[in-house]
């Protein structure tokens, strides 16, 4: 338990900011193209410069060619099983996304930093995947998240051994002075106050988020956590399916989405006000603490 909780201590509230800052401006497929390649550039330089194997992953939407950045640090005793982090880096078209979503991209960047130099029993993927933010035509309650469809479809055709996915979405607008709202009909009693994070995990993930909220107490991480549970894969409550974690549900896999609930908190939700200086940057950085404790446990740091 000692080295989960010294690892933990080194995630870098610098370290957050400067990915942040790096990844900041609009980045669409559309109106800054140049933009959305240059984010996937920086992900893919930075997860090979802390020497994780980087795996090819490309997928055609629209008759045009992307890419999902996927590094991977491999296990020592089983790497055929796998626990993913993701974020997705693509922005809308006016928004230059530091919460939407580099805060997500820059904890899965710090993750695979403070993991570098450790040893683990089963794989980690650290990926940066793309295009979350474009939607089609008739498509209700939820983004297309047309990359990690394309992901979550792969490993579904090769078989991939996923013990869990974790999913970091909007996590560093909050504060004790912020309005909370709840979605309409929404069956659980939301706090009203915006200084938590929610946890969201279906049925099968019911593990992950209980782990999750466990992590935070077992590591006195100050960090007020909302855990929310889904019947199904989220059909009936299609506010939980609005990230990447969606596509795994639906292939069987346990995923949860970590998120500071974006529009039901943030006033700066796909504007162009969604900048660095609106951020709650420590509590990004005890975000990303609970999620290294749960990796920790879930791929089995060895020594510990």
């Amino acid at each position: 338990m000692n080295k989960i909780s010294d690892l933990i201590q080194e995630v870098s509230v610098e370290q957050i900011e400067t990915h942040i800052r790096r990844l900041e401006g609009i980045r669409h497929p559309v109106f800054v193209p140049e933009a959305l390649e240059h984010a996937a550039d920086y992900i893919r330089d930075t997860l090979q410069s802390y020497g994780l194997e980087l795996i090819p992953h490309q997928f055609t939407e629209d008759g045009k060619p992307y890419r999902n950045i996927i590094g991977l640090h491999r296990g020592t005793a089983h790497p055929e099983k796998q626990i993913i982090v993701i974020a997705h880096f693509d922005t809308v078209a006016i928004s230059p996304g530091a919460d939407d979503n580099a805060s997500g991209v820059a904890a899965m960047l710090e993750l695979a930093r403070v993991f570098q130099r450790r040893r683990f029993e089963k794989s980690l993927l650290f990926v940066g995947v793309n295009l979350e933010e474009q939607k089609v035509d008739g498509e209700q309650g939820s983004p297309v998240v047309r990359g990690s469809r394309a992901l979550a479809k792969t490993a579904q055709e090769e078989g991939w051994e996923i013990e869990g996915v974790i999913n970091f979405e909007t996590i560093a607008y909050a504060g004790d002075d912020i309005l909370q709202h709840t979605p309409a009909n929404f069956p659980l009693k939301i706090p009203e106050v915006g200084n938590f994070i929610a946890v969201i995990g279906n049925e099968h993930s019911v593990g992950m988020v209980q782990g999750y909220a466990r992590a935070i107490e077992a590591h006195q991480i100050h960090l007020p956590c909302l855990p929310i549970v889904v019947p199904g894969n989220g059909e009936i409550l299609p506010d939980t399916r609005r990230s990447d974690h969606a596509p795994f549900w639906d292939i069987g896999a346990p995923a949860i989405m970590l998120t500071n609930t974006a529009n039901f908190r943030t006033p700066h939700y796909h504007q162009p006000s969604d900048t660095l200086e609106t951020l709650n940057l420590p509590f990004a950085a005890a975000v990303c603490r609970a999620g290294a404790a749960l990796l920790c446990e879930m791929a089995r740091i060895e020594g510990s």
